[in-house]
């Protein structure tokens, strides 16, 4: 079984189908997105940890504010198709632009009603 969680308001998020949870009715793919672009001051301290090692704690940063706000969008728009919940929840990563200063966070999975 994979990851599961359950806000306090009843609304759940599964990575996969859930053993035991009757659902009703699938209502359909939901997502959200979310772009962050690079930026020049965590750009000089990632170079300075490419030489010298360690995590790129600016970026790691970014990149979770990026797919915490992607989480929301999928969760708003299960909600707004009057889902329960959200199962089979997949992250996708891309690198966008010209230089490849931007980075997308895609999260998508299937509203559910629960039965």
């Amino acid at each position: 079984m994979g990851w599961f969680s359950k806000g306090k308001d009843g609304f759940f998020l599964s990575t996969t189908t859930l053993d035991g949870v009757q659902r009703s009715q699938m209502l359909g793919v939901v997502h959200g997105e979310a772009i962050i672009g690079a930026n020049i001051f965590r750009d000089m301290f990632s170079s300075v940890r490419d030489v010298v090692g360690g995590r790129a704690g600016g970026y790691e940063r970014a990149l979770s504010g990026a797919r915490d706000a992607a989480m929301e969008d999928l969760i708003e728009s299960a909600k707004e198709m009057g889902a329960d919940g959200v199962i089979g929840i997949d992250f996708d990563y891309e690198v966008l632009g010209e230089t490849n200063g931007m980075m997308m966070v895609c999260a998508s999975g299937t509203a559910v009603k629960l039965g």
